[in-house]
């Protein structure tokens, strides 16, 4: 693997970039240092997008194990034909897949998709926010399995609308498209709740 090609960095706790391609390379000579960097950087948000894709936490928690599993054993396989951000989401996607392809589409437990608040928040605004929070929470529960998977991958996980489409296999412009549908159907839940008070 050409971590030159690999484009994606993070950063270490000292502030210093560190290539994710790099990360993968020292995966793949058995590095496990390098698997809990990985892990450090790629837990939360993966498991936020695990939670839209499988049925409960604990299935969320197991499915991100086995896709750990999957890049311990296969990072030495990694060509660098997309990102290793796009490929550890295509193996967590896969891996949910194989556990919920007998089932039917899952709904995300909204206690996941909150966001927490800061701890310097004043107690009225932190409970507003919550609230506000909950409301979000469960618009997004009501979307279509592809809106909620589009907008989990964009603005939780980060990628880039090109990482998008590498992932879902589908060309960037039907990226942007789901997208914006998302968050258009995702206001207009958000218009007819606020309608009902």
């Amino acid at each position: 693997m050409n971590s030159a090609v690999a484009r994606g960095t993070l950063r270490r706790s000292e502030g210093e970039p560190v290539d994710e391609g790099h990360l993968i390379e020292r995966i793949a000579r058995g590095d496990q240092d390098a698997l809990a960097d990985l892990y450090a950087r790629f837990g939360p948000p993966l498991f936020r997008y695990l939670t839209q894709l499988v049925e409960d936490r604990g299935l969320a928690e197991e499915v991100l194990q086995d896709t750990l599993v999957v890049v311990w054993q296969s990072a030495s396989r990694f060509e660098a034909r997309s990102t290793p951000r796009t490929w550890l989401y295509g193996i967590a996607r896969r891996q949910a897949h194989n556990r919920t392809r007998r089932k039917t589409l899952p709904r995300a437990d909204e206690s996941e998709l909150e966001l927490t608040p800061s701890g310097d928040v004043e107690p009225e605004k932190a409970l507003l926010a919550n609230v506000a929070r909950e409301e979000l929470a469960r618009a997004v529960g009501r979307l279509t399995f592809a809106h909620r998977e589009i907008l989990a991958l964009i603005f939780d996980g980060g990628l880039s609308y090109g990482e998008a489409a590498t992932l879902l296999g589908i060309p960037e412009g039907t990226v942007k498209s789901r997208l914006n549908n998302a968050k258009r159907a995702l206001r207009e839940i958000l218009s007819a709740e606020e309608g009902k008070r």
